[in-house]
């Protein structure tokens, strides 16, 4: 699996892409949750949960279809801390089912595990990207904080980190400067 911080800054970068306003702060912690929350199942194991099972790891929580349930939780539990029009409620599901969905694809990049069960329930096969450059995470703070740990960040860094921040900031970048030119176009 990739790190909890690596799918932590997924959602932090998808923000700017998937918000159609500035001001959408308050959406980045939803984004989080969403984004990590699919390693949830890691809880089955303690209830004698297989690996390779359903509700096992990398199993269904891990699936596009899950993601899109989350999403509509989501969009459906925050419905009344802040009001949204239709349109916002929209793209608040869509940010919501990327953080979610971009966890099993990332998971997926990983080289290690039995794969990832991206159609559940649909299809309950596993699945891992044709390219895998991501080292597993250790699992466990005490497990992480090694020098093994520190690799993994690092190649997670150069791999997911640059390129989705750079998309996030290509498209802060693109947002603001349309801002300020329909600010110059109503000021004349």
């Amino acid at each position: 699996m990739a790190s909890l911080f690596t799918h932590a800054f997924t959602a932090i970068a998808l923000a700017p892409v998937c918000a159609p306003r500035p001001g959408w702060k308050w959406i980045i912690p939803a984004g989080i949750i969403a984004s990590d929350l699919p390693d949830a199942d890691v809880i089955g194991f303690e209830f004698g949960v297989h690996y390779g099972d359903f509700l096992g790891h990398r199993g269904f929580t891990h699936s596009f279809f899950f993601a899109l349930m989350l999403a509509l939780f989501g969009v459906w539990l925050l419905r009344r801390r802040v009001p949204l029009t239709p349109g916002g409620r929209s793209w608040l599901g869509v940010y919501l089912f990327f953080c979610a969905a971009s966890h099993g694809l990332l998971d997926a990049m990983t080289d290690g595990g039995m794969g990832i069960g991206l159609l559940m329930p649909f299809e309950n096969s596993r699945y891992f990207l044709p390219w895998e450059p991501i080292p597993v995470s250790p699992i466990g703070v005490a497990n992480f904080f090694t020098i093994y740990g520190w690799e993994v960040l690092c190649t997670e860094m150069r791999v997911v980190w640059l390129p989705l921040g750079a998309l996030g900031l290509l498209f802060l970048t693109a947002r603001k400067r349309m801002r300020t030119r329909m600010l110059d176009l109503n000021s004349q």
